[in-house]
Protein backbone atom coordinates (compact mmCIF):
# COMPACT_ATOMS: atom_id res chain seq x y z
CA UNK A 1 0.00 0.00 0.00
CA UNK A 2 1.26 3.43 -0.91
CA UNK A 3 1.07 6.44 1.37
CA UNK A 4 -1.30 9.30 0.58
CA UNK A 5 1.69 11.42 -0.51
CA UNK A 6 2.92 8.70 -2.88
CA UNK A 7 -0.57 8.30 -4.32
CA UNK A 8 -0.91 12.05 -4.84
CA UNK A 9 2.51 12.15 -6.52
CA UNK A 10 1.49 9.40 -8.98
CA UNK A 11 -1.85 11.05 -9.75
CA UNK A 12 -0.12 14.38 -10.49
CA UNK A 13 2.44 12.60 -12.65
CA UNK A 14 -0.25 10.75 -14.63
CA UNK A 15 -2.35 13.87 -15.26
CA UNK A 16 0.77 15.89 -16.07
CA UNK A 17 1.90 13.31 -18.63
CA UNK A 18 -1.50 13.37 -20.35
CA UNK A 19 -1.65 17.18 -20.33
CA UNK A 20 1.88 17.45 -21.73
CA UNK A 21 1.00 15.03 -24.53
CA UNK A 22 -2.15 17.01 -25.36
CA UNK A 23 -0.21 20.29 -25.41
CA UNK A 24 2.82 18.86 -27.24
CA UNK A 25 5.15 19.83 -24.42
CA UNK A 26 7.33 18.12 -21.83
CA UNK A 27 5.73 17.38 -18.44
CA UNK A 28 6.41 19.97 -15.74
CA UNK A 29 9.22 18.87 -13.43
CA UNK A 30 8.16 17.44 -10.09
CA UNK A 31 10.09 17.20 -6.85
CA UNK A 32 12.30 14.16 -6.41
CA UNK A 33 10.04 11.09 -6.18
CA UNK A 34 9.92 8.87 -3.12
CA UNK A 35 12.16 5.80 -3.46
CA UNK A 36 9.12 3.48 -3.43
CA UNK A 37 7.97 4.94 -6.76
CA UNK A 38 11.25 3.85 -8.36
CA UNK A 39 10.65 0.14 -7.64
CA UNK A 40 9.68 -2.15 -10.52
CA UNK A 41 5.93 -2.68 -10.27
CA UNK A 42 3.00 -3.28 -12.58
CA UNK A 43 0.22 -0.70 -12.80
CA UNK A 44 -2.86 0.30 -14.78
CA UNK A 45 -4.30 3.74 -15.34
CA UNK A 46 -8.03 3.98 -15.94
CA UNK A 47 -9.75 7.08 -17.27
CA UNK A 48 -13.42 7.74 -16.54
CA UNK A 49 -15.50 10.47 -18.10
CA UNK A 50 -18.85 11.15 -16.45
CA UNK A 51 -18.58 7.77 -14.67
CA UNK A 52 -18.06 5.92 -17.96
CA UNK A 53 -14.88 4.14 -18.97
CA UNK A 54 -12.78 6.35 -21.28
CA UNK A 55 -9.57 4.30 -21.42
CA UNK A 56 -7.56 1.74 -19.49
CA UNK A 57 -4.09 0.39 -20.19
CA UNK A 58 -1.34 -1.00 -18.02
CA UNK A 59 1.55 -3.35 -17.48
CA UNK A 60 0.75 -6.56 -15.62
CA UNK A 61 4.24 -6.97 -14.26
CA UNK A 62 6.96 -4.58 -13.16
CA UNK A 63 9.17 -3.91 -16.17
CA UNK A 64 9.95 -0.28 -15.30
CA UNK A 65 10.00 1.90 -12.21
CA UNK A 66 6.44 2.45 -11.00
CA UNK A 67 6.56 6.21 -11.70
CA UNK A 68 7.66 5.64 -15.31
CA UNK A 69 5.04 2.93 -15.76
CA UNK A 70 2.25 5.21 -14.51
CA UNK A 71 3.29 8.07 -16.78
CA UNK A 72 3.54 5.80 -19.81
CA UNK A 73 0.27 3.94 -19.32
CA UNK A 74 -1.60 7.16 -18.51
CA UNK A 75 -0.67 8.46 -21.95
CA UNK A 76 -1.48 5.12 -23.58
CA UNK A 77 -4.87 4.97 -21.82
CA UNK A 78 -5.67 8.49 -23.05
CA UNK A 79 -4.50 8.07 -26.64
CA UNK A 80 -3.97 4.42 -27.56
CA UNK A 81 -6.81 2.37 -26.05
CA UNK A 82 -8.30 0.92 -29.25
CA UNK A 83 -11.81 1.02 -27.79
CA UNK A 84 -11.86 4.83 -27.74
CA UNK A 85 -10.80 7.78 -29.90
CA UNK A 86 -7.76 9.69 -28.63
CA UNK A 87 -8.54 12.05 -25.76
CA UNK A 88 -9.05 15.69 -26.71
CA UNK A 89 -7.88 18.69 -24.67
CA UNK A 90 -11.50 19.78 -24.23
CA UNK A 91 -12.23 16.49 -22.42
CA UNK A 92 -9.36 16.64 -19.93
CA UNK A 93 -11.32 18.60 -17.31
CA UNK A 94 -14.07 15.96 -17.35
CA UNK A 95 -11.71 13.00 -16.97
CA UNK A 96 -11.16 11.30 -13.62
CA UNK A 97 -7.98 9.23 -13.22
CA UNK A 98 -7.73 5.99 -11.29
CA UNK A 99 -4.47 4.12 -10.72
CA UNK A 100 -4.16 0.45 -9.81
CA UNK A 101 -0.73 -0.59 -8.53
CA UNK A 102 -0.43 -4.36 -8.84
CA UNK A 103 1.17 -6.92 -6.56
CA UNK A 104 3.22 -9.70 -8.16
CA UNK A 105 1.16 -12.45 -9.83
CA UNK A 106 0.45 -15.62 -7.86
CA UNK A 107 -0.44 -18.88 -9.62
CA UNK A 108 -3.89 -20.12 -8.57
CA UNK A 109 -3.94 -23.83 -7.81
CA UNK A 110 -7.43 -23.77 -6.26
CA UNK A 111 -10.00 -21.26 -7.55
CA UNK A 112 -11.67 -21.20 -4.13
CA UNK A 113 -8.73 -19.05 -2.96
CA UNK A 114 -9.84 -16.24 -5.30
CA UNK A 115 -11.54 -13.50 -3.30
CA UNK A 116 -13.86 -11.25 -5.29
CA UNK A 117 -13.12 -7.64 -4.42
CA UNK A 118 -9.60 -8.47 -3.25
CA UNK A 119 -8.04 -10.21 -6.23
CA UNK A 120 -7.67 -9.36 -9.87
CA UNK A 121 -7.24 -12.18 -12.36
CA UNK A 122 -5.02 -13.05 -15.28
CA UNK A 123 -5.86 -16.01 -17.49
CA UNK A 124 -3.17 -17.42 -19.80
CA UNK A 125 -4.11 -19.90 -22.47
CA UNK A 126 -2.76 -20.74 -25.90
CA UNK A 127 -0.36 -17.80 -25.87
CA UNK A 128 -3.01 -15.22 -25.00
CA UNK A 129 -3.69 -13.35 -21.77
CA UNK A 130 -6.77 -11.72 -20.34
CA UNK A 131 -6.78 -9.51 -17.25
CA UNK A 132 -9.49 -8.01 -15.11
CA UNK A 133 -8.71 -5.68 -12.22
CA UNK A 134 -10.21 -6.45 -8.77
CA UNK A 135 -12.62 -3.51 -8.91
CA UNK A 136 -14.29 -4.78 -12.10
CA UNK A 137 -15.93 -7.74 -10.36
CA UNK A 138 -17.19 -5.46 -7.61
CA UNK A 139 -18.55 -2.85 -10.05
CA UNK A 140 -20.60 -5.52 -11.84
CA UNK A 141 -21.57 -7.53 -8.74
CA UNK A 142 -19.97 -10.74 -10.03
CA UNK A 143 -19.39 -13.89 -8.05
CA UNK A 144 -16.15 -15.87 -8.42
CA UNK A 145 -17.31 -18.03 -11.34
CA UNK A 146 -18.68 -15.07 -13.29
CA UNK A 147 -15.37 -13.26 -12.69
CA UNK A 148 -13.46 -16.26 -14.07
CA UNK A 149 -15.84 -16.53 -17.04
CA UNK A 150 -15.38 -12.85 -17.91
CA UNK A 151 -11.60 -13.09 -17.58
CA UNK A 152 -11.64 -15.97 -20.09
CA UNK A 153 -13.78 -13.89 -22.44
CA UNK A 154 -11.39 -10.94 -22.05
CA UNK A 155 -8.64 -13.25 -23.34
CA UNK A 156 -10.84 -14.08 -26.35
CA UNK A 157 -12.05 -17.51 -25.21
CA UNK A 158 -15.42 -19.02 -24.33
CA UNK A 159 -16.49 -18.32 -20.74
CA UNK A 160 -15.61 -21.77 -19.40
CA UNK A 161 -12.10 -21.86 -20.94
CA UNK A 162 -10.59 -21.24 -17.49
CA UNK A 163 -11.55 -24.83 -16.66
CA UNK A 164 -9.24 -26.28 -19.33
CA UNK A 165 -6.27 -28.17 -17.89
CA UNK A 166 -3.80 -26.08 -19.92
CA UNK A 167 -5.24 -22.77 -18.66
CA UNK A 168 -3.12 -20.89 -16.13
CA UNK A 169 -4.93 -18.59 -13.73
CA UNK A 170 -3.07 -16.00 -11.69
CA UNK A 171 -4.38 -13.72 -8.99
CA UNK A 172 -3.04 -10.42 -7.73
CA UNK A 173 -4.12 -7.65 -5.43
CA UNK A 174 -4.08 -3.98 -6.27
CA UNK A 175 -3.76 -0.70 -4.45
CA UNK A 176 -6.52 1.24 -6.21
CA UNK A 177 -6.86 5.01 -5.80
CA UNK A 178 -7.99 7.96 -7.85
CA UNK A 179 -8.76 11.61 -8.06
CA UNK A 180 -11.86 12.96 -6.38
CA UNK A 181 -14.75 12.59 -8.74
CA UNK A 182 -16.45 15.75 -9.91
CA UNK A 183 -20.16 15.74 -9.27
Amino acid sequence: MLTSDERAYLLRAARGAIRAELEGEKPEPQPRPPQSLLELQGAFVTLHKRNMLRGCIGFIEGVKPLLDTVREVAVKAAFEDPRFPPLQLTELGDVHLEISVLSPLELVRDVSTIEVGTHGLVLELAGRRGLLLPQVAVEYGWDRETFLNNTAQKAGFPPDAWRRPDARIYKFSADVFGEKRKE
